[in-house]
């Protein structure tokens, strides 16, 4: 047993398509969700340890993250649990502003602290997630981008207090075909209309978005740290006709 990458929120999703993919690198992992029986399977596929997981629970983050090192270290910690919470300031409620940032930053700072000496140990490397939404300003994302935009803050902070040791980043992708996006993609005009907003003319895959991760979690990276990186098909950057 060598030195686990941990990804927490890896059933379904950009989590499933990251741990697949480092899976077919020879990694060894360690995979988290809610649901027991779903990724108790994903793991009997992947050849990965497992365990449930309620990221609303610190104790449980702390037991659970804190418990993968198993004398190697941690190379890598993935925090891709998230939500798209999408309602006017005058519907939202306070407890959508809390619980978004419970599950989207708390659990994310929870979890790099739960992980901390075993990441220090096999100099790891950490990634989160925050949303293109953060520095576009779209209407109805109050609730979500304020807890985003704690990611963002949360990345930077820990990249500079964990230095030399630990690299943190964060990708802020845009719209992407995941489960917690179905809503939005339920229709073929919508999601047409959603991927004409983005200059290479689709909304993004798990894949996509996956390999950066990816990437972020290896050496060819060594040098990236305390970075929020766009993956979004060019709509945190660039404007056209469509737009």
């Amino acid at each position: 047993m060598t030195a686990p990458i941990i990804i927490l929120g890896a059933h379904g999703g950009i989590g499933e398509a990251l741990a697949r993919r480092l899976a077919d690198q020879g990694h060894d992992l360690f995979l988290t969700a809610r649901d027991e029986a779903s990724i108790a399977e994903l793991g009997e596929e992947l050849g990965a340890k497992t365990a449930s997981l309620d990221v609303m629970d610190p104790d449980a983050i702390a037991e659970v993250v804190g418990g993968a090192d198993e004398g190697d270290g941690i190379a890598g910690l993935v925090y891709c649990v998230g939500s798209i919470v999408l309602k006017s300031l005058k519907s939202a409620s306070a407890d959508d502003f809390v619980d978004t940032f419970r599950l989207n930053t708390l659990g994310a700072a929870l979890a790099v602290k739960a992980a901390q000496k075993g990441l220090e140990k096999a100099g790891g490397s950490v990634v989160l997630f925050s949303t293109v939404a953060v520095g576009q300003g779209f209407g109805n994302h109050s609730v979500i981008s304020a807890a985003k935009g704690g990611v963002e803050g949360l990345t930077r902070a820990l990249a500079a207090e964990l230095a030399p040791g630990i690299r943190v980043n964060a990708i802020a992708p845009s719209i992407t075909d995941t489960g917690i996006a179905k809503k939005l993609l339920s229709s073929e005009s919508m999601a047409r209309g959603l991927g004409d907003m983005h200059p290479v003319g689709r909304y993004g895959k798990p894949e996509d978005v996956a390999a950066m991760a990816a990437t972020l979690l290896g050496a060819d990276a060594g040098w990236i740290t305390g970075q929020v990186i766009g993956v979004d098909g060019g709509r945190g950057a660039l404007r056209t006709r469509n737009q």
